[in-house]
């Protein structure tokens, strides 16, 4: 059985990576989702969350086959080994996350050289977008309607507006 790990910090989950999730699906006979747990990130929704969100996408995307949704810390490599991974999938969606990606790749070779990473190149329609970049247009309250799922369109919202809610009292006192 090959299995696949696309790793990612999904804060949150976007239309893109749903993309990717899709299209590499078919690539193995199983996909487990790696939500990474950085430390050194701050990311708005907790790492359960995140997995929260990612199995609702997946659930409301019945003709995708069964994908195994799991936070992890540490190298993925270590990760990928646990799971018996043979293959790391990765999205491109420039030629700068190529230079990044492809370090990140061989590095992981060279840890790991049962694992390969397979690189998807993002559709044009996606070639933009960014979790980074629907953080920062939520946390002003903009539409990110055409950039996350429509399942976890209302959770994204209602959590910038705690978040909005927490730092105006803050500020008032």
């Amino acid at each position: 059985m090959k299995i696949g790990i696309y790793p990612g910090s999904f804060d949150p989950i976007t239309l893109g990576h749903l993309d990717i999730i899709t299209r590499a699906s078919g690539l193995v006979d199983q996909l487990i989702i790696g939500v990474l747990v950085n430390n050194a990130k701050k990311p708005v929704f907790t790492s359960e969350e995140r997995v929260e969100l990612i199995e609702r996408v997946i659930k409301d995307h019945p003709e995708l086959p069964p994908i195994k949704v799991e936070a992890f810390e540490g190298l993925l490599v270590n990760f990928a080994k646990k799971k018996n991974a043979s293959v790391i999938v990765r999205g491109l969606r420039a030629i700068t996350d190529f230079e990044y990606e492809l370090q990140l790749a061989q590095t992981n070779h060279k840890l790991c050289p049962d694992i390969d990473t397979v690189f998807f190149t993002t559709r044009l329609e996606y070639s933009y977008l960014s979790s980074s970049a629907v953080r920062e247009i939520a946390s002003f309250g903009g539409n990110i309607r055409q950039f996350v799922p429509e399942c976890i369109l209302q959770s994204v919202y209602d959590k910038y507006s705690s978040i909005r809610s927490v730092n105006h009292g803050s500020k008032q006192n």
